[in-house]
């Protein structure tokens, strides 16, 4: 397949940190994307709907380097980083030894690589467990560990594929809020992969649909912050979502949607501890 892959050392100069251009991927003659066309800003938190097997992961590894049978061309930030629904730790490293695994040393030595671990440890609220065994942690503990070793590589840009897609509803909320804040610390490019309307629209600038390999939709989240379910604007673009995935919500149980979005009312972005 022809391909153009290319890393740029900064955000580009219009502001973007992603560029995909005509972006196909098949698997056994099936086409799972077709022609794809996606732009991300510098700082801009993308979010990435559609039903499995509409090729949501397959772009989200396209665009992290750790898929090059495509055609099409891609522009991305050298400095990426992705986290997976699955934190996968190193089990026999320590917590913080996960943290900087596979960074050199640098300048300031083995000291100083620590020391950055421990920073980011800390930013993500585990600096007390940094000489714990990763079997040891919750779920959300070992979430926000994969968190930390997104953050410690400094990333233009951060992939995450329905990282918190495992977790309880209740360690989701923490989760969401944390994110949250760790986004408006380091100011990433972000395209998070996600089954969760609710999700998309509580967390992102922008959401994109993906549906038989196509975008289907792409819109902005005009919604105020803090961001409220019961909102009118928030329900209408819940309700555009759903519909652009083919499910009608007077078709889906109220105590299932409560369910799937996780039962909080509202998200503060920029309170999040109120929570």
């Amino acid at each position: 397949m022809s391909r153009g892959y290319e890393e740029a050392p900064e955000v580009l100069t219009n502001g973007a940190a992603v560029i995909a251009h005509n972006v196909r991927r098949s698997f056994n003659g099936r086409d799972v994307l077709k022609d794809v066309n996606l732009t991300i800003q510098g700082d801009e938190f993308v979010a990435l709907l559609g039903r499995s097997g509409t090729g949501k992961s397959t772009l989200l590894r396209i665009l992290g380097g750790l898929d090059a049978d495509y055609e099409g061309d891609v522009l991305v930030p050298q400095r990426r980083a992705v986290v997976f629904q699955e934190s996968r730790l190193v089990p026999w490293l320590r917590v913080a030894a996960n943290v900087v695994l596979g960074l050199r040393p640098g300048n300031g030595g083995r000291a100083a690589l620590r020391a950055r671990g421990l920073a980011a440890l800390a930013e993500v609220e585990l600096a007390e467990h940094a000489r714990d065994w990763p079997l040891t942690l919750s779920g959300g503990e070992a979430q926000r560990v994969a968190l930390a070793r997104a953050l410690v590589r400094e990333p233009q840009l951060m992939l995450l594929d329905e990282p918190f897609g495992a977790l309880d509803a209740l360690t989701r909320i923490k989760m969401h809020a944390l994110l949250q804040r760790l986004c408006a610390r380091h100011r990433p490019a972000v395209l998070l992969v996600t089954h969760d309307v609710d999700e998309a629209i509580l967390l992102a600038d922008r959401v994109v649909v993906l549906v038989d390999g196509e975008i289907a939709l792409d819109t902005r989240v005009d919604v105020k912050h803090p961001r409220d379910r019961g909102n009118p604007a928030f329900v209408d673009l819940r309700n555009q979502l759903l519909k652009e995935l083919g499910v009608n919500e007077v078709d889906v149980a109220p105590s299932l949607l409560h369910a799937v979005s996780g039962g909080d009312r509202q998200f503060h972005r920029q309170d999040p501890e109120k929570i």
